[in-house]
This record gives C-alpha cells, structure tokens and sequence, in this order.
C-alpha cells in the first residue's frame, strides 16, 4: 500500500466492508448494510462502528451529504492483496516465495492450464525484471 493508505490488514469485518465499498464506490452505511452479501445482514450499528474505525485505520474516508456520511474505500482490492500475500508470506513461509508456492501447490489439485499460466508469468517477471535492471 502507498504512504498515504494503511499499513494494516482489514479484518474479516472490515474486508466485507470493503467488497461493498469497492463494489459501489462509495456507500452510506444503510446501503453497505443493505449490500452485504452476509446472512444475516450485518446491525446498522455496527457497520457504523467498523466504518469509524476503518477511517482511523485509514481504509475509508467519508463525506458529507445532507445529514448522512458517504464512505469511500482509501485502499484498493490490489493494495490489499499485496498487502496480505506479504504479511502471509512472511508470518507463514518465513519470507521464501518458492515455500508459498509449493505449499500452494501441494494444497489442491492444479490443473494443467493452471501450471501453464504459471510458468507464462514467472517467465514475463523473470524478463520484466532482466530489463528494468538493465
């Protein structure tokens, strides 16, 4: 995540938040609420309260539209991904990409298209790499 955003994971709370934010682009609370893919719907309440949270941690922001508060995402879905791929890189696989893998790997069935495009993109990083350093 930039400077500017969070350096924190959003809970599971939080992230569901977030899927709804990202998916409007801004929201009140009642429409996060009425958004929510959660069953049972998440309390007003305490939409309202993780939200307040979530703008101290810096994940969100809001506005002001009449009486209510518009909320807005400060993160993107791809700052977070990064973010909790490190963080489980480094809490889970002491920092080696190659045991994230294979532990990946060795979870489930891959299938061959998959293994494919694997080897398609550490091929373009790997080239990637070569002609920024160059």
């Amino acid at each position: 995540m930039t400077a500017r955003h969070a350096t924190t994971l959003p809970t599971r709370a939080e992230l569901r938040i977030l899927h709804v934010l990202w998916q409007l682009g801004q929201a009140t609370v009642e429409e996060v609420v009425t958004h929510s893919h959660s069953s049972p719907k998440p309390n007003y309440k305490t939409v309202q309260t993780l939200l307040r949270i979530m703008e101290q941690k810096r994940l969100v922001r809001h506005a002001s539209r009449g009486r209510v508060f518009v909320f807005e995402p400060r993160v993107t879905r791809e700052e977070v991904g990064r973010l909790s791929v490190r963080t489980l890189l480094e809490q889970n696989f002491g920092g080696s990409p190659a045991e994230l893998l294979v532990n990946l790997l060795e979870a489930g069935p891959v299938e061959e298209s998959e293994l494919d495009e694997l080897e398609t993109l550490i091929r373009a990083y790997r080239s990637q790499k070569r002609e920024s350093s160059s």
